[in-house]
């Protein structure tokens, strides 16, 4: 694609194996910080107590979703764990060209497809601060097996060896101070020249004057 306009939202790649507080940590980043939205993936995954259909996910059955492939109209697409996950492309387009950035939670394969389509996005990789954390996380969600945490740990593993293909880590070990961290990241990309000549051309130019 062709760079973007300073004028334009950002676009982020969140990853993270499973259990790791991605979740969590973005919710609280969009309700501290306006501007920021969260692309509502479509899955195939059945709907978990507490979730609601629009969302947290948009939930369809695998007819759909396939219709959706073939209608091109994912951005990026996987299967995890046996569920289909995959991201609209024009809902994407359409909050960054309203100035609005963007948050993709995806792994790591969606993340290299999305990368294709847009070089310019930036990717964050968090991480636990151990596999004896993340496994105790995992067990106190209570919503998973043994063998299917068994399962995850293995996961983590494979997805943990591609963190040198994103541009940022966190470290989930403080929530609060990932948290920071995280959204450092987010306002420091904000105050770059190309943005700020834009937010604040009125005060640049009076100062000029």
């Amino acid at each position: 694609m062709n760079s973007k306009s300073p004028a334009q939202g950002q676009l982020y790649i969140v990853a993270a194996p499973s259990g790791a507080g991605k979740t969590s940590l973005v919710h609280v980043l969009i309700n501290r910080y306006s501007d920021i939205a969260v692309s509502v993936s479509h899955t195939t995954r059945g709907m978990r107590p507490g979730e609601q259909d629009g969302v947290d996910y948009n939930f369809v059955d695998s007819e759909r979703f396939a219709a959706l492939i073939e209608q091109g109209d994912f951005l990026e697409h996987a299967e995890v764990f046996g569920n289909h996950y995959g991201t609209s492309r024009k809902w994407v387009q359409n909050r960054l060209d309203q100035g609005v950035d963007v948050i993709l939670e995806i792994d790591w394969q969606g993340a290299r497809q999305v990368r294709t389509q847009f070089p310019e996005a930036l990717s964050i990789f968090i991480v636990p601060p151990s596999k004896s954390t993340l496994r105790t996380r995992l067990e106190s969600r209570g919503q998973d097996k043994a063998e299917v945490i068994d399962r995850r740990m293995q996961e983590a593993a494979s997805e943990c060896s591609h963190y040198e293909e994103f541009d940022f880590i966190v470290v989930n070990e403080n929530f609060e101070q990932a948290v920071s961290e995280l959204g450092a990241i987010f306002i420091s990309l904000r105050l770059t020249l190309a943005k700020q000549k834009v937010r604040h051309q009125d005060i640049l130019s009076e100062l000029l004057s």
